[in-house]
């Protein structure tokens, strides 16, 4: 008896300890983000994790252009990252501060501080719901420069409905935006960002707040569909989510975050229909805008994964330029009259 009793004391800290080996295995597997600037100009990433997530290592630092780096999240991690632009240290004082997606922390660390607005956001959750990794790129909280994620996976983990893909905004919508809209820089008045209708206006139809609080009566409206025209799979206003948010297999697929992908210069050197892709036709001449599709790429071909995922299509924006300009305007008067 006490020699059966024995052997089961033993099985049972054998499974124990075995299953703890496998909690720490599968905790030991992160995802590593790729983070590239592809811009002519040096971004600052900034970091940032969810409340009861772990810290990374880092949480900012310096891209010049084409540099990249890699930074390790573990399983489980959930949070944001963005890039900073127009940065600088003050002569007097030494304080770190930036034209766009500035963190507040007065060092090239965010140290916890998030971005303000207008920014372009890629966020992320690892290891979530149903073994899925969740990410998008948001232009919920504005614009600043063009960002694209793509996933690079093994091949069995793309099963996961078709939402194992590409996403971003790789359109550069700074010259573009609308009047209402624009930010520009202090020193020569050009534009350095573009913000949100509800950054802008604060209105309650625009925030999704108040009696617009929820899916049914918070509906996309002209501001949010410039947005979206230009980047259609990019989040463009709070509930967004069926076009907007993407899933990979958790603990098999890394990231890589770029920062002004290069693009090719037509449509037709990809050998690839834009329409039969999924994307807007082409229209008149007018200011071009980039716009991309595709799947994710295997581990094997991730070199230029973004360069092979990303279409230039054109598209008019004078006309949705002027459609914004007449909603502000009936909203003034609406105003006016009430």
């Amino acid at each position: 008896m006490a020699a059966t009793a024995a052997v089961r004391s033993w099985r049972r800290a054998f499974a124990l300890l075995l299953q703890l080996h496998l909690i720490q295995l599968r905790g030991a597997r992160s995802a590593t983000f790729t983070i590239a600037n592809s811009c002519g100009y040096t971004v600052w990433p900034g970091l940032l994790s969810s409340a009861g997530s772990a810290a990374l290592l880092s949480t900012g630092f310096a891209l010049a252009p084409g540099e990249s780096r890699a930074v390790s999240a573990p399983a489980g991690w959930s949070g944001r990252l963005w890039g900073r632009t127009l940065c600088a240290a003050d002569a007097a004082t030494g304080r770190f501060s930036c034209a766009t997606g500035d963190c507040g922390s007065g060092d090239v660390q965010c140290n916890g501080g998030g971005a303000a607005t207008p920014a372009t956001l890629a966020e992320f959750t690892l290891d979530g719901s149903g073994g899925l990794d969740f990410y998008d790129v948001s232009l919920v909280d504005g614009y600043n420069l063009p960002m694209v994620v793509v996933p690079t996976t093994s091949a069995s983990a793309t099963a996961t409905g078709g939402k194992c893909a590409a996403t971003g905004c790789a359109a550069e919508l700074n010259a573009a935006c609308p009047a209402g809209l624009r930010v520009e820089a202090a020193a020569d008045g050009g534009p350095v960002a573009c913000r949100s209708a509800c950054d802008a206006f604060g209105d309650a139809q625009y925030c999704c707040s108040g009696a617009y609080g929820n899916p049914n009566t918070c509906r996309p409206s002209t501001y949010s569909q410039f947005f979206k025209t230009a980047c259609p799979r990019a989040y463009s206003y709070a509930y967004d989510d069926a076009t907007s948010t993407f899933t990979c297999a958790a603990g098999s697929t890394d990231y890589t975050v770029t920062f002004c992908p290069v693009v090719p210069t037509s449509v037709k050197s990809t050998g690839l229909n834009p329409q039969a892709a999924g994307l807007p036709q082409q229209l008149n001449n007018g200011t071009t805008m980039v716009f991309f599709g595709g799947n994710a790429q295997t581990s094997s071909a991730a070199a230029g994964a973004s360069a092979n995922l990303l279409y230039a299509v054109t598209i008019t924006v004078a006309a949705v330029a002027r459609a914004l300009s007449c909603e502000r305007t009936r909203s003034g008067a609406t105003a006016a009259l009430g």
